[in-house]
């Protein structure tokens, strides 16, 4: 490698290393993205480029209604969230892998979605 990597944004270490897109410190544990010349992201900032759509490519926000496209099988419980079911007041959260939308379901109660199951009523 040519070039040397940035130290640590969080301990100015200079330890640094790669690990796929990331970066990490050995040090302190802290990674970033290897294409952040700061090391750091604003809270708010990841949010602003990041836009969640449907199934059919609407552009969701929050507090939109939001209907299942396909029947989804609720783990650890035999309940069963039938297509056509209306989620009403949705948030748009960084969940858990590609569930990117949390809300709370009549009957089922609070959960999490993945957007590619549900169409913008």
């Amino acid at each position: 490698m040519t070039d040397t990597l940035p130290p640590c944004p969080e301990c100015s270490s200079d330890l640094a290393y790669e690990m796929g897109a990331l970066l990490v410190c050995p040090l302190c544990g802290h990674e970033w993205a290897a294409s952040d010349a700061t090391g750091t992201v604003e809270p708010g900032e990841a949010s602003a480029e990041r836009v969640i759509t449907d199934a059919f490519g609407t552009v969701l926000a929050d507090g939109d209604t939001v209907t299942v496209i396909k029947d989804l099988k609720v783990k650890g419980s035999s309940t069963v969230v039938k297509v056509g079911t209306k989620v009403r007041g949705i948030r748009l959260v960084d969940g858990v892998g590609d569930h990117d939308i949390d809300c709370k379901i009549d009957g089922v109660g609070a959960m999490q979605l993945k957007s590619s199951v549900v169409k913008k009523a």
